[in-house]
């Protein structure tokens, strides 16, 4: 499928803002804005595509021109008219596609990447250790938990919650939390405020929260260059 017109982007851009309080980094937004057009090609979906970033920007440049947008350092953030524009519109933008249920990752699977991605990182990584879905150590013998991951599939978030916090306060391990429908960390976060600022506020500002792409494109790009990291780590 070839690239959309510029035009059918600005619904899009402005959705995405409008969803994450008004603003958002641009290079966030290359990689978010794919999800509205899940028919492109595989070639035409790279994040690093020179005739995408210029299709957004371009869009982005429209929105400037009718006051909708305003651009600074690198982010984008919505005007009052455009939030105005974006409430008024927001039943009629196509929302992003779900996951299909093919594409989704279980539980274990998550976990298998988790550890991989750690041992490809030169940690020692270990799935279901003790209460924890996946810890990361600095070697076999060392006592102290270096990283600490729950994914949350199913089950209750105050669980994984309680363990991460539970890990930061006896070792300060690095707590992780993978989410399963979160396309990102910031809008993850979001979601989590009340929890992070609330009962478990200690873990608010060291909690690294992922979404289950997140999880994928880091093992991807990780196993990509396997050779060279176990060249550098050996």
């Amino acid at each position: 499928m070839a690239l959309p017109e510029s035009a059918r982007l600005e619904g899009p851009i402005l959705q995405e803002l409008l969803a994450l309080g008004g603003e958002e980094r641009l290079r966030a937004l290359y990689r978010r804005l794919l999800a509205y057009f899940p028919h492109l090609d595989e070639r035409e979906r790279e994040c690093a595509s020179v005739r995408w970033r210029a299709l957004v920007q371009r869009a982005g440049a429209r929105l400037v021109k009718k006051g909708e947008l305003r651009r600074e350092a690198g982010r984008w953030k919505l005007t009052e008219r455009g939030r105005q524009r974006a409430e008024a519109e927001k039943m009629l933008v196509e929302p992003p596609l779900a996951e299909s249920p093919r594409c989704a990752l279980s539980h274990e699977e998550l976990q298998a990447m988790l550890v991989e991605i750690g041992r490809l990182l030169g940690k020692h990584a270990e799935p279901e250790h003790e209460r924890y879905d996946v810890v990361w150590k600095d070697s076999p013998l060392s006592p102290r938990l270096s990283h600490v991951f729950e994914v949350q599939v199913h089950g209750k978030l105050e669980s994984a919650l309680a363990k991460l916090k539970h890990a930061y306060d006896t070792q300060r391990s690095k707590p992780v939390l993978v989410v399963s429908d979160a396309r990102d960390e910031r809008r993850a976060r979001e979601w989590l405020r009340p929890y992070l600022s609330g009962s478990f506020h200690e873990i608010g500002d060291v909690t690294v929260v992922l979404g289950v792409e997140d999880v994928r494109r880091l093992h991807r790009a990780l196993t990509s260059v396997h050779d060279v990291l176990c060249g550098i780590l050996t």
